[in-house]
């Protein structure tokens, strides 16, 4: 479903098509999607352990407890018993989560708080990549997420903001559209990590949509998505030469990956107003 407030800007909202008729909520995958989710956990961790490495961090007690506890999660991460499938998978993930959490003194509400988070977030992107859960029409989990955003755009020219999933259904659904987007903005994203993320994206290989103008990617120090933040890094220029820009910001709280905490931002909200002003003065 779409939703459009008084000032004409669009909401493409999805949540509801990840709830299974057999439970509830965003944190469940099935049998054939385990095998995603257990390849993201992987690189989710080699990821951090890749950045820790190469940190400009002195190599004191704090650096050895922190490449302890990521040496941990990476165990964890690798476990190669999956017998008991996608429920298993689940386990490992918040066990790896919950370990990861360790490295940051977020305090008692977050040992239980953000590890769901963080999986229900793994999970749905797991889901969305594994282009499965057909409907009753035929069409997938990922078709009709990208169907969604599609209503909400519409044929005339938009400013897209996009947020962690939806920065990979946007990119995949504005490859689709012709009408111009003045200006991408990514935030949280996890885009550009390479063994799950990019070589599943559609269509092959990664590159900025023709209809995108500028494109503006952020990510949060503390973001634990956002692995491999450089998206230019991965992605290809398309025909005008558009490139992702990244750009870091700093966030203060217990789960910094919300579209909230990205958006309060000034460095964030100034570049979406002034794309927003224009466009507005452009249509009158």
């Amino acid at each position: 479903m779409t939703s459009t407030d008084t000032a004409g800007h669009s909401f493409a909202y999805y949540a509801d098509l990840f709830s299974h008729p057999e439970a509830q909520g965003g944190g469940e995958v099935g049998a054939g999607e385990s095998d995603v989710l257990a390849d993201l956990l992987v690189e989710l961790v080699a990821s951090l352990r890749s950045e820790h490495s190469k940190g400009v961090m002195p190599r004191n007690r704090a650096w050895h407890e922190r490449e302890r506890v990521l040496a941990y999660a990476s165990a964890e991460a690798e476990t190669a018993d999956q017998a008991q499938g996608s429920l298993s998978v689940l386990r490992r993930a918040l066990n790896v989560a919950t370990t990861l959490m360790a490295l940051r003194p977020w305090g008692a509400v977050a040992q239980w708080a953000t590890p769901k988070l963080m999986v229900r977030d793994l999970a749905q992107v797991t889901r969305y990549l594994a282009r499965e859960e057909k409907d009753s029409s035929g069409l997938t989990l990922d078709s009709r997420i990208r169907q969604r955003l599609h209503e909400a755009l519409g044929d005339s020219p938009a400013v897209v903001v996009a947020h962690s999933l939806g920065t990979v259904v946007a990119l995949e659904t504005l490859h689709d559209r012709r009408a111009p987007a003045p200006l991408l903005v990514t935030l949280g994203s996890p885009l550009a990590m390479r063994t799950v993320v990019l070589p599943r994206l559609r269509p092959q290989p990664a590159s900025t949509p023709e209809s995108v103008k500028r494109w503006l990617n952020f990510w949060d120090k503390d973001d634990i998505i956002a692995v491999r933040p450089q998206l230019e890094r991965d992605v290809r220029p398309n025909e005008s030469g558009v490139l992702p820009c990244s750009s870091r910001i700093d966030s203060d709280g217990i789960w910094v990956h919300s579209a909230e905490k990205y958006l309060a931002q000034p460095a964030v909200a100034g570049p979406v107003a002034e794309a927003l002003t224009a466009a507005e003065r452009s249509a009158s």
